[in-house]
């Protein structure tokens, strides 16, 4: 692991910006000196920064989404300085798991996204992509003692495959990695305590819809807790059935889903695949 990955790392980061800002619309395309492979994953990533930034779940430039480059152990992830809205598959920087640059790039990239998805990427075959974000919604259950209630269907979904990692602060100690990885184990969704939400996809459809589910299960609780009448919780006997999703199941789903999601960024926040 990289000995620079400290808090004063990401202070030459900030204190570095105004050599290296590149404006989004002229980066360079990339599609000719990657694979098809790669291309496809890059134009699928790009999509999903820009629909977690329509759906309202982004934070300034504060939060990252991430892809494995098929057949590599290299990942990608967005370059820090960019707004959601406007990242590009060619924008992407691809780094391998120790947080070094694969690729060239102008632009750097955020340490506590490498530090909470390199080391889940190398834990989990199976996570082609990581999604994390500080929504309201979900920093809100985030910091409430019983996490996530079974109050809604939405939750049903996700409480069969849910996690909880304890806050250690801002992701930059690599100590911190081995905890996140037990932590979420097998499963596909997490809660950050005091911090936010991630979901692990083996796509990024996969992945983007187990947001969904999550930070709607998050937004119902709030609300229903706002309107202050006594909760009504899903019964243990139908609770226990909440695993009954299959993995294939839900790919299959998110494969449904996803095009129609791409049509509603055409139309509204076309370009991420240049």
């Amino acid at each position: 692991m990289r000995s620079s990955l400290t808090p004063n790392f990401l202070a030459e980061v900030f204190m570095s910006f105004s050599a290296q800002i590149v404006t989004p619309s002229r980066t360079p395309s990339v599609r000719e000196q990657v694979s098809p492979e790669e291309w496809q994953a890059r134009v699928d990533l790009a999509a999903l920064y820009r629909l977690v930034a329509l759906f309202n779940w982004d934070d300034l430039i504060f939060t990252h989404v991430t892809a494995k480059v098929p057949g590599t152990e290299h990942f990608l992830i967005n370059p820090y300085g960019m707004t959601f809205d406007e990242i590009t598959a060619s924008s992407l920087v691809k780094i391998d798991l120790q947080g070094n640059k694969v690729m060239a790039s102008d632009y750097d990239i955020n340490p506590a996204g490498f530090t909470i998805h390199s080391c889940i990427h190398a834990a989990r075959a199976d996570a082609m992509c990581v999604l994390h974000t500080h929504s309201i919604n979900g920093a809100a259950v985030a910091a409430q003692r019983d996490g996530l209630l079974p109050i809604s269907q939405f939750a049903y979904i996700v409480l069969g495959q849910l996690s909880y990692h304890g806050y250690e602060g801002f992701a930059l100690n690599p100590e911190e990695q081995p905890r996140l990885v037990r932590d979420l184990g097998e499963n596909n969704y997490m809660i950050l305590r005091n911090h936010g939400l991630l979901t692990v996809g083996a796509s990024m459809a996969d992945a983007f819809q187990a947001m969904h589910r999550l930070e709607a299960a998050c937004m119902v609780q709030v609300r229903a807790q706002s309107g202050g009448a006594e909760l009504l919780e899903i019964p243990q006997e139908i609770l226990d059935g909440a695993r009954r999703e299959s993995k294939a199941d839900r790919a299959a789903k998110a494969a449904l889903a996803w095009p129609a999601l791409l049509r509603r960024l055409d139309r509204r926040n076309p370009g991420y695949d240049a």
